[in-house]
């Protein structure tokens, strides 16, 4: 068995999806591609891949085996390149993901600077609001906002983000200004369902923090909305501060309860443990970490 050519058409695989896919793209018969990895899993004497009549998913030990492949398949590639004394410029397809609003607001700008700089370098930015898993959807990067489960992923911290409180001023002028959590019984309230539930919102006491009961009149799965609406004057609204710094520097929306804000969230950049990183990847941390800090530093 070639085991490299067998690495090769795993990872082909996992990438395309089915074994159709991937004997389409490698350009090798069905057969062949299923047998290789037949080969492969005798070999090692495990089972890779689960397979069904409607979708095919990694086994655990598929999952680990599947990203030493790409690792070693990528070093192989940059190893040729530079024994026949191609250049050392980064290149390639880089996949980065980061929430949907700072996405756009952060990720994008410093990713177009990036791929101006890198011109061998195309990036794809996947802007998800859930935690994408990193093998299944090719991801190389990604930047996360709040406490990382504990994992094998390599983080670098780039700022942080608060919860924040806020409404407009002409609501606040109607309805009045909260001044303590428990004022918010009196006041009609957006949720943001991916940050916190529509029933409570929590809030600092003292040394603790403690969930405090709201009247959700409106309950929206995207920061957007949320934020949309609260500018409308429907209510107050709790999300991240980074996702209002447009609205709050025009004074379409005003910041209350600030002393009484959780713990701010880390924003960090991950990526997997793997080992001597591939150049792309490098080039991209080496270039987006700082000019990340930069925007997320406190005016």
């Amino acid at each position: 068995m070639d085991r490299l050519e067998a690495m090769s058409v795993l990872v082909a695989v996992v990438e395309a999806g089915s074994l159709s896919a991937a004997s389409r793209r490698l350009a090798m018969p069905l057969a062949t591609v299923s047998r290789k990895l037949l080969e492969i899993e005798k070999h090692l004497k495990t089972r890779l891949l689960n397979r069904s009549s409607r979708r095919m998913t990694l086994t655990d030990a598929g999952q680990t085996y599947v990203a030493a492949c790409k690792r070693i398949l990528e070093q192989l590639d940059e190893a040729e390149r530079e024994a026949a004394g191609e250049s050392r410029a980064p290149k390639g397809q880089l996949t980065v993901t980061a929430p949907v609003v700072f996405g756009r607001q952060h990720a994008l700008p410093v990713a177009i600077e990036f791929l101006r700089a890198y011109p061998e370098i195309d990036l794809r930015l996947v802007l998800s609001d859930q935690l994408l898993n990193f093998l299944e959807e090719r991801i190389d990067l990604a930047i996360r906002i709040g406490i990382l489960p504990s994992s094998s992923l390599v983080a670098t911290r780039i700022g942080s983000t608060r919860h924040v409180l806020c409404g407009s001023p002409a609501y606040f002028s109607a309805r009045g200004r909260p001044r303590r959590p428990e004022d918010l019984a009196a006041h009609d309230c957006i949720s943001f369902e991916n940050l916190a539930t529509p029933r409570g919102w929590t809030f600092k006491s003292g040394k603790a923090e403690r969930a405090v009961q709201i009247r959700s009149r409106l309950a929206v799965t995207t920061a957007e909305a949320a934020i949309d609406a609260a500018r409308a004057g429907l209510g107050v609204t709790r999300v991240l501060s980074y996702m209002i710094e447009d609205a709050k520097r025009s004074g379409a929306l005003a910041v209350a309860l600030e002393a009484f804000e959780p713990t701010p969230w880390p924003v960090q950049v991950v990526h997997a443990n793997q080992g001597p990183l591939p150049l792309k990847v490098r080039a991209f941390l080496d270039f987006a970490v700082p000019r990340l800090k930069t925007r997320l530093r406190p005016a």
